[in-house]
């Protein structure tokens, strides 16, 4: 049986580009929940976890509207590109940057909490500037937030699928990832292929959990 890898390939790249960018954008997000002390924190961390409570079908649909070529986002974006975000790779990253972005925010929000405040405080009188007492003092005491969460929203990005097909719908090389390929699978009663993918995906998403929770249990978070 000639099995077709395109899938697998497409969805490493989604997953590593959605954590790349991720990292970029949940590392500011973080550290000003970690930081702030306004009530408007409740607000924001609502809004950032909303995609674990919210049906994916459904965040994939207004995803849809936002993206669609009338839609807020799409409509200046064909005025600039000539290209649409839906039913795009491009498309798909928004996507699952946003499906994903509290497995990426949260493990950084709690790693900057247990950083506490002691350890900035001690490198202002030294010289450093607040970017400076970050990226030397804060980053690197964070760094097993950051591993948990570009795993973790790796790991979670290869398993989407009413986000991937309500945004992305089901272009071979395009938006057809290993999710949308296990539906197809099975609506064309190709069993092996799909026991094959949804095989790798349990021991992928196992291994993960398994490095996850070793990684917490041999350093566990004091927030100070």
């Amino acid at each position: 049986m000639e099995f077709d890898f395109t899938p697998i390939w497409l969805t490493i790249k989604l997953a590593a580009t959605t954590v790349m960018v991720l990292m970029v954008l949940a590392t500011p997000l973080a550290w000003w929940m970690a930081r702030t002390r306004t009530r408007a924190v409740v607000l924001v961390e609502s809004i950032v976890a909303l995609p674990l409570v919210l049906p994916p079908t459904v965040l994939g649909f207004y995803l849809l509207v936002l993206l669609s070529p009338e839609g807020f986002i799409g409509a200046p974006w064909v005025l600039m590109t000539d290209t649409t975000l839906t039913f795009s790779f491009f498309g798909l990253v928004i996507a699952s940057v946003i499906y994903s972005l509290p497995f990426a925010v949260q493990p950084l929000h709690a790693a900057f909490e247990a950083v506490g405040r002691d350890p900035l405080e001690a490198a202002y009188p030294l010289g450093a500037t607040p970017l400076d007492a970050f990226m030397s003092v804060a980053s690197p005491m964070a760094a097993r937030g950051y591993l948990t969460a570009a795993v973790l929203s790796f790991a979670h990005t290869l398993g989407e699928f009413g986000v991937v097909l309500m945004v992305g719908g089901n272009i071979p090389g395009e938006t057809k990832v290993v999710s949308i390929a296990i539906f197809e699978s099975v609506e064309t009663l190709n069993y092996p292929a799909a026991h094959w993918m949804s095989g790798g995906l349990l021991v992928f998403s196992f291994v993960v959990l398994v490095f996850v929770y070793a990684l917490n249990r041999q350093f566990p978070i004091k927030v100070s």
